[in-house]
C-alpha cells in the first residue's frame, strides 16, 4: 500500500514553552507587527497583555482580537480580518476556535479576499499566507497540525476552508496553559481527540503513516485524560493529552474522521453544543455497531488503547467515559428537534465525507437508528 503523509509544523513541546514565543516570533524574517487571536477568558486573565508587553519588549507591535465565542462564524472572521491589517504574522493562543480563526484570516488578510471566497474549496487559497504561530490551550481538536478549519456561514452552516496554506509554521505545546481548564472541558476535550486518532486509524482512507501517529495518541490520551480529570495541576498528565491531541490532529489531517464526527457536526447544525462532548455521545451510540466489522485495524486501535480486541473496546469506553465524569445528555436548546431531524442533517451534503469515510457503510437505516438513539438522551440536564 502506497501513501504519502501531508507537511507537519515545527512543533516545540514543554511546560512553560510559551516563554519562548517572542524568540520564535523574531526568528521569522521582516516581522514587525502581529495579530494575536486569543480566547476572551485568556485576554481577561492577562494572557494577551503579558504576550503583548513581551513582544513588544522584542520590538514587535501587537494587536489583539478576542471578541468571540463558541465556534468561529463569518462574522468573527470578518471582525479579526479587520483587527488584523497591517498585520505579518497572526499568532492563534486558545482552543479550536482561535486557532482556527487565526488560520483562516492569515489567508485572507494576504489575499485580500472574504473568507467565503475559500468556503468548500470554491477558489485556490493564496501562495503566501500570512506566517502563523498555533499555542492550544485545550488538548482536543489537533487544528494547530491541521490543514482544515470549520467556521458557520452566513446561514449558519458548518463551512470548511481546507489547504496547506492554512497550516502553521509553527506550533507550541506548553501543558501549563491547558491547567485552567475545567474538568468537563478537559474529558469532552480529551475525548474528542481520543476520537480522531481512532477514527483516523480505523476508517477507510486509513493507512500505516498515519496510524504511527494515531496509535501513539490513543495510547497517550487513554493513558492519562482520567488522572488530567480528576487531578489537574498534574502536569505529567496534561502534557500527555496535550501531545496526544496533537498527534491525533495529525492523523486527521492524513485520514480524516467517519460516522462519530457525521454525527457530532449533524448536531451542530441543529443547535450549540461542544463538538467534544457531540462526538463522545455519537462516538458511544455508535461503537458496537462499528466493531462488529472486526478489522486488523479496528483490532489494532483496540490494543493501542489497551484492550485486548476490538469487541471490548465499547464496554472500555463507556467506562472510561463514566470515570471521566461525562453526562450522557444534550443541551436544553435541543428540545424542539427529534430524531428525523438529527437524522436530516447527518444525510446533508457537507456531512456525507465522514459517512463515506466510515469502514461499514452506513445505511439509511443506520442513520435513522443512530440519530434515534442519540436524540433519546435527556435533554437540559
Amino acid at each position: 500500500m502506497s501513501f504519502s503523509i501531508s507537511a507537519i509544523p515545527d512543533i516545540r513541546f514543554g511546560e512553560g514553552a510559551l516563554s519562548g514565543l517572542p524568540a520564535a516570533v523574531k526568528s521569522f524574517d521582516g516581522v514587525g507587527a502581529v495579530l494575536l487571536v486569543i480566547d476572551a477568558f485568556l485576554a481577561q486573565s492577562g494572557l494577551a497583555a503579558k504576550v503583548s508587553a513581551e513582544l513588544a519588549e522584542a520590538g514587535v507591535k501587537t494587536q489583539v482580537f478576542s471578541d468571540f465565542a463558541g465556534e468561529p462564524k463569518l462574522a468573527h472572521l470578518h471582525a479579526a480580518i479587520a483587527a488584523g491589517q497591517g498585520a505579518d504574522m497572526v499568532i492563534g493562543i486558545g482552543g479550536g476556535s482561535a486557532l482556527d480563526i487565526g488560520k483562516i484570516v492569515a489567508c485572507c488578510i494576504a489575499s485580500g479576499e472574504d473568507p467565503m471566497h475559500y468556503a468548500l474549496a470554491a477558489n485556490p487559497l493564496p501562495k503566501n499566507p500570512l506566517k502563523k504561530i498555533m499555542v492550544p490551550t485545550t488538548a482536543g481538536t489537533g487544528s494547530e497540525t491541521s490543514a482544515t478549519n470549520i467556521f458557520a456561514g452566513p446561514e449558519g452552516k458548518k463551512l470548511w476552508i481546507w489547504g496547506p496554506e492554512t497550516k502553521a509554521d509553527l506550533v507550541i505545546l506548553d501543558p501549563a496553559l491547558t491547567k485552567t481548564l475545567p474538568a468537563n472541558l478537559t474529558a469532552w476535550c480529551g475525548l474528542d481527540a481520543f476520537i480522531h486518532a481512532f477514527e483516523a486509524a480505523t476508517n477507510r482512507n486509513t493507512h500505516r503513516g498515519a496510524q504511527f501517529y494515531a496509535h501513539q495518541a490513543l495510547r497517550l490520551i487513554t493513558g492519562a485524560l482520567e488522572t488530567a480529570v480528576k487531578q489537574p495541576d498534574d502536569m505529567a498528565a496534561r502534557g500527555d493529552v496535550l501531545l496526544g491531541s496533537c498527534f491525533a490532529g495529525i492523523a486527521i489531517d492524513n485520514c480524516g474522521t467517519a460516522i462519530a464526527h457525521n454525527i457530532s457536526h449533524a448536531l451542530a447544525g441543529l443547535g450549540p453544543v461542544h463538538h467534544g462532548l457531540a462526538t463522545a455521545l455519537g462516538f458511544e451510540a455508535t461503537l458496537l455497531w462499528l466493531v462488529e466489522a472486526d478489522t486488523a485495524e479496528l483490532n489494532a486501535a483496540a490494543k493501542a488503547c489497551g484492550v485486548a480486541s476490538a469487541a471490548d473496546l465499547p464496554a472500555f469506553v463507556s467506562g472510561w467515559m463514566d470515570r471521566c465524569g461525562i453526562t450522557r445528555s444534550l443541551p436544553a436548546a435541543f428540545k424542539p428537534f427529534d430524531a428525523a431531524d438529527l437524522a436530516r442533517e447527518m444525510r446533508a451534503t457537507e456531512n456525507q465525507p465522514m459517512r463515506r469515510s466510515t469502514i461499514r457503510d452506513v445505511t439509511d437505516a443506520d442513520i435513522d437508528r443512530f440519530a434515534a438513539a442519540v436524540m433519546a438522551l435527556p435533554k437540559g440536564i
